[in-house]
């Protein structure tokens, strides 16, 4: 076992293009570093449909050039076996270590086999890659981003044709082609030969950018705006100027793209203490509302004063909020949201008389429902242009949102009066999470186990009505790892994370509310509910 981990640390070193893990690597094969290499070299890093996502470093399963420059031969291999010889594939990048490095291997690869590849022209958020996809015709598109993860990680995002990321069978066809690929040696990179795009494709994302907010409509309310160490700034700023909204107030500390995110534990708008600066730069000038992306720009998190101090919103109140804004714009098409999503959506569709659609989680198939007019998943995403960005777009959202707030100022009214009146008129929808995050990922299979063995027959002393295993797919869906209880009042849905090694628990409860002066009791009776379900599923669960 030694000597075979060592032989093939050192058949990867002979191929590895890159100065720093060729270093790295050498240190561990001449300290003969068993634990850290098997560490490495104990599988693959696999390619499925959230495309590739790991921690940097030497080895297939560590996110590095070697590992990047097969992805890229196997999905130009793929797009060739799919008829497309010599079709454009347009690359974006974000600002973490070693994105643009991975960018300019993919052009090369893409090069090397014969497509045409263009890259953006600098770290730029994923929507504008997204958008690039259709604007140009692509027959693919690559984004190289972690998105929100930690700083040591990054990863490789595919989009097909249709400007949309991958789904099976394409995540499964790509990753036989990238094990198909025997050497490195095998595989051409040319030292030119691809395009490095101007800002036209910037400008033209831009102009479109105008076209979710009503011609003539208030822009008066005022934003603070982090983004989080990431790219979301100068795309963000100049979207809000073209709009003629006030100039957001920057948070000046997280405002550069910087790979390390030194202000946060984790760049998630989300975690715990990622907001603080925002907040304090809140108290500090006093604006309508707080903005924040992700790194990459593709989420949208929004803060509004509650009381005495600042609060952020779910992605379901914002989902909502958003879906209420449309409905009362008067547009037309489909509704469509994850599973995992609050059903408000739901509501507000059927009250306004328009489809809607429920599909698995991620913006992947959100983004293929028929005649989708608005999409959006709790984890802050949300599709408010789908013929523009076939996935979600944090630059589009804070636009509309502001839109938005800036009715509701003129009214004298802010977003949390709008969900009071959806909750008098759907009932209170409150939404929760239980997540785990593990070191080890055998715990994540140990409590899906333990829930399908002993499934609990009701939680928070709701009876569960219905048990439903997501593996055998329902009549509306296809199969994935998950479960889904329908509880008298109330919703859960647990699944492994497929991004991070997380197990995810989505709560909802939905509680009447006959007037405005019943909120405050359904708030309550909301919140135990919701912890209680906690407390109960997490004991099933035995996590």
């Amino acid at each position: 076992m030694h000597d075979d981990l060592i032989a093939r640390a050192k058949a990867w070193l002979a191929e590895d293009p890159d100065a720093d893990t060729r270093e790295e690597l050498a240190r561990l094969i001449d300290a003969e570093d068993v634990k850290e290499l098997a560490a490495r070299f104990a599988g693959t890093l696999q390619f499925g449909t959230a495309g590739l996502r790991g921690e940097l470093g030497a080895g297939p399963l560590r996110m590095n050039r070697a590992v990047v420059i097969r992805a890229a031969a196997g999905l130009a291999a793929y797009l060739r076996e799919q008829g497309h010889t010599d079709g454009l594939v347009v690359i974006g990048y974000d600002a973490r270590h070693k994105s643009a490095d991975f960018a300019r291997d993919t052009a090369a690869v893409m090069t090397g086999a014969g497509l045409r590849a263009a890259v953006l022209p600098r770290p730029l958020p994923t929507p504008v890659l997204a958008f690039a996809v259709r604007h140009l015709g692509a027959v693919a598109g690559v984004e190289v981003t972690a998105s929100h993860n930690p700083p040591r990680d990054n990863g490789y995002k595919v989009y097909l044709g249709d400007g949309s990321q991958i789904v099976p069978p394409a995540d499964a066809e790509i990753a036989a082609e990238i094990e198909a690929i025997r050497s490195l040696h095998d595989v051409p990179r040319p030292e030119s030969g691809w395009e490095t795009l101007d800002d036209g494709v910037l400008d033209a994302y831009l102009a479109r950018t105008d076209a979710v907010l009503s011609p003539g409509s208030p822009r008066t309310a005022r934003t603070v705006y982090t983004a989080m160490h990431g790219v979301g700034r100068d795309v963000l700023l100049a979207a809000f100027a073209r709009a003629g909204f006030p100039a957001p107030e920057l948070v000046a500390e997280q405002a550069d793209p910087d790979p390390d995110f030194p202000t946060v534990a984790f760049p998630n708008p989300e975690e715990p203490g990622a907001m603080d600066l925002a907040f304090a730069r809140a108290r500090a000038t006093e604006p309508d509302l707080v903005i924040a992306n992700d790194p990459d720009a593709d989420r949208c998190a929004v803060a509004v004063r509650d009381g005495a101090d600042w609060r952020m919103l779910r992605g379901d109140e914002v989902g909502a909020l958003l879906a209420a804004h449309l409905v009362d714009r008067g547009v037309t098409g489909t509704f469509a949201e994850s599973i995992v999503s609050s059903s408000l959506l739901g509501r507000i569709a059927e009250k306004a008389g328009l489809p809607y659609e429920e599909t698995l989680t991620g913006f992947k198939w959100i983004a293929r429902v028929e005649g989708l007019r608005y999409g959006y998943e709790e984890a802050l995403g949300y599709c408010v242009d789908p013929e523009g960005v076939r996935d979600k777009d944090g630059i589009t959202a804070a636009l509309l949102i502001t839109e938005l707030a800036s009715r509701l100022k003129e009214e004298g009214r802010t977003l949390l009066d709008l969900l009071d009146d959806l909750a008098v008129a759907h009932g209170l929808h409150a939404t929760d999470q239980l997540s785990v995050r593990v070191e080890d990922l055998s715990l994540i299979a140990d409590a899906m186990r333990r829930l399908r063995e002993q499934p609990p027959t009701q939680l928070a002393g709701l009876p569960i009505t219905r048990s439903e295993d997501l593996t055998r797919g329902t009549d509306r869906l296809p199969p994935t790892d998950g479960l889904r209880y329908t509880l008298d009042g109330a919703r859960v849905v647990v699944r492994p994370s497929g991004t991070e090694p997380k197990l995810k628990c989505y709560l909802e409860v939905v509680v009447p509310v006959a007037a405005h002066t019943d909120l405050p009791a359904a708030r309550t009776r909301a919140a135990d509910l919701l912890t209680a379900i906690k407390r109960d599923l997490a004991t099933a669960a035995g996590i």
